[in-house]
């Protein structure tokens, strides 16, 4: 109990909240060339490190670790820190950060990362603990907003790492062959065709609604419709749902079309088709039966294939091995997508922690949506890592989180669960 009796005397007896709030005003507000700036800069630095001098004075051998925990994170924070240092008896070594509604968060943060947040992520680094990025969106938006956020000397470190497009690529700078490893390659030609057909065809044959609606997010790989509204709203709830269906439809006609190509001209089932005109409904059968969520807007729409009694066993077996190996997502006001089963984010984080040399990972993992979890439920098979995630985030990754250690944080706020794990880092190693 010695830990938690020193954490105690920490917060009861010192300044901890004037000691943070220095810190934060050094870090986060260096000076200017203003005069007055300056003056107000160098006395909350010299009074912080009056501040952390009290504290190393008064813990012998540890005062300068209990400094660093009062100058980073509030009591709740440092004492949940503590018990999972407690808990799991090692520090996290390694950071997998979704993006989109979690580090940033469009509905509290004008749809930025938050300066505190890339300050501590920056802190991070500095102690020697690698990033991976792990998004959905394409490498060229991720590349733009981290040298802009973190800065070049960070991104080109070789401690930092893109897993891209939900894991069909890495980028990790500073790796020479290895910087850039295109995972979509190893599908072979078969399902790069499908998904080639798709990208060619899924604007030029969508309906007026969903062409004019969406646009074409610019991926290497995955096929993603993008509302052309903002995020969320009425209208891109509405045109998503239209481009879930259609997207649905078209992948049956594209699979349907490698399929029968892949028949004997002259033969039967080449001359009339393995689909043929019932694709769509097939290939909605096997999705709805794989994803309530798509079976809830086909449902609502009265696209549920329902009548004749299909479900994903009905659809014929040359079509269903290829939807084995293709994935359909929906983000409700968000996004509409064809993407590989085989590739995923875990795939790319693994690939992305072999090209920083992480060999004995123990994660956090921060993430909202079905993709992420499935990144929380890698680790946790592999007891390596914990997992958080913003209090909006998927009810079945909030599910999973508050069953492993509740690590649930306000949206665009990130910045609690980093300086809980810096706590975690810095007294995991006192005795």
């Amino acid at each position: 109990m010695e830990r938690y009796d020193q954490l105690y005397r920490l917060y009861e007896e010192f300044d901890a909240e004037r000691l943070r709030a220095h810190q934060a005003f050094v870090d986060l507000f260096p000076p200017l060339d203003s005069r007055v700036a300056l003056t107000y800069w160098e006395d909350a630095s010299d009074e912080l490190d009056e501040l952390r001098g009290e504290v190393r004075d008064a813990f012998p051998g540890t005062g300068e670790t209990y400094a660093d925990v009062a100058a980073h994170a509030t009591r709740d924070q440092a004492f949940t820190g503590l018990d999972l240092a407690t808990k799991y008896g090692r520090p996290v070594n390694v950071l997998v950060l979704d993006v989109d509604e979690t580090l940033r968060s469009a509905g509290t943060t004008d749809n930025e990362i938050p300066r505190e947040t890339l300050h501590l992520l920056t802190e991070f680094h500095e102690a020697g603990v690698p990033i991976v990025v792990c998004t959905g969106q394409t490498l060229e938006n991720v590349k733009g907003f981290l040298s802009q956020g973190l800065g070049n000397a960070v991104v080109n470190s070789g401690e930092v790492s893109v897993v891209y497009e939900s894991g069909t690529g890495v980028f990790t700078p500073g790796h020479g062959p290895e910087t850039k490893r295109l995972l979509y390659e190893d599908l072979g030609d078969t399902v790069r065709a499908v998904f080639d057909r798709l990208r060619q065809r899924v604007l030029s044959d969508a309906p007026e609604a969903v062409a004019r609606g969406c646009h074409l997010q610019g991926n290497e790989f995955n096929v993603t419709l993008k509302p052309n509204f903002e995020t969320g709203s009425d209208d891109a709830v509405a045109v998503i749902d239209d481009a879930l269906v259609y997207l649905l439809d078209l992948l049956g006609v594209v699979v349907g079309e490698r399929v029968d190509a892949a028949r004997p001209a002259g033969s039967a089932e080449h001359d009339d088709g393995v689909l043929g005109a019932a694709a769509g409904e097939w290939t909605r059968a096997f999705y709805a039966a794989r994803d309530p969520e798509i079976a809830a807007v086909l449902d609502e729409r009265g696209e549920l294939p329902d009548e004749g009694g299909l479900g994903e066993a009905d659809v014929p077996e040359a079509a269903a091995q290829f939807l084995d190996r293709v994935d359909v997502a929906y983000y409700e006001g968000d996004a509409a997508e064809v993407v590989s089963r085989e590739l995923n984010k875990p795939v790319g984080v693994e690939a992305a922690f072999e090209v920083l040399g992480v060999e004995d990972p123990f994660a956090l993992v921060l993430g909202d949506s079905k993709s992420d979890l499935r990144v929380m439920e890698w680790v946790a098979e592999r007891d390596a890592g914990i997992a958080a995630a913003p209090e909006h985030a998927s009810s079945v990754v909030l599910e999973h989180v508050r069953e492993r250690d509740d690590l649930v944080f306000p949206a665009g706020d990130a910045g609690d669960v980093l300086r809980t794990v810096y706590a975690l880092d810095r007294l995991v190693g006192v005795e």
